[in-house]
């Protein structure tokens, strides 16, 4: 699947459209080299090849409506799959998602869900975007070298250039140092502290980042996110 012709990237007909001439350029081919070189290697790589893209797959360009920033994909074994702060059914949500879950129930009274699995809000147009699309079994931020921020940094100015009334939610500083792609003149920031368990009491909790997300999407005449999982 590692191939930069945009007509072998397995992604969404509409993302490949936009990001076109991402695909066509040498960081990318660059990513892909590198990525066959960790499979030469038989080192395991996370998310699983499927599921790289799966973030543009369950959340098509013209649907996005509310972007939320990670950093790196989870590290171990079943974590991971291409969602940001989502793991995959059946498995443990960890720390920061728990965390997440918290805000939300505190804001909009939605019951902590049981599941770590985000998909639903990505199929509702929440884009749920890491900075580095893989990362090594183990060895968190091992991919953050390789072209993949050259990749999403260019997902982010596309949205920004292309769509109106964008949500952008930039938890911790990692996320908000990512401002600078973003025409706030277009679009809404929200920013708080990162939900980790070492700066949620700084400034995540209370936010009410959910709540306020749907308010700005209501007023400008789109549809609230159901937050329910």
């Amino acid at each position: 699947m590692f191939k930069a012709n945009v007509m072998d990237v397995k992604i969404e007909s509409s993302w490949k459209e936009v990001l076109k001439d991402e695909f066509q350029k040498s960081y990318f081919e660059q990513i892909v080299m590198f990525l066959k070189h960790e499979k030469a290697l038989n080192k395991v790589i996370y998310p699983p090849g499927n599921l790289i893209f799966n973030a543009f797959e369950k959340t098509p360009f013209n649907d996005v409506k509310v972007v939320i920033l990670g950093q790196d994909p989870y590290h171990g074994p079943g974590q991971a799959h291409g969602l940001c702060f989502s793991v995959q059914k059946g498995v443990k949500p960890p720390p920061s998602l728990v965390n997440i879950y918290k805000e939300l129930n505190k804001d909009v009274g939605i019951p902590i869900p049981e599941t770590g699995d985000l998909t639903k809000w990505a199929e509702h147009g929440v884009l749920l975007l890491n900075a580095m699309l893989t990362v090594r079994n183990g060895e968190p931020a091992s991919h953050s070298k390789i072209g993949w921020e050259s990749f999403t940094d260019a997902v982010i100015r596309k949205i920004s250039d292309l769509k109106e009334g964008v949500v952008f939610m930039l938890w911790g500083k990692f996320a908000q140092d990512k401002q600078v792609l973003i025409d706030a003149t277009r679009h809404y920031i929200l920013k708080a502290a990162h939900p980790s368990p070492f700066s949620a009491d700084k400034g995540f909790f209370g936010c009410r980042h959910f709540s306020k997300a749907n308010e700005l999407l209501v007023k400008d005449g789109k549809a609230p996110v159901d937050w329910q999982l």
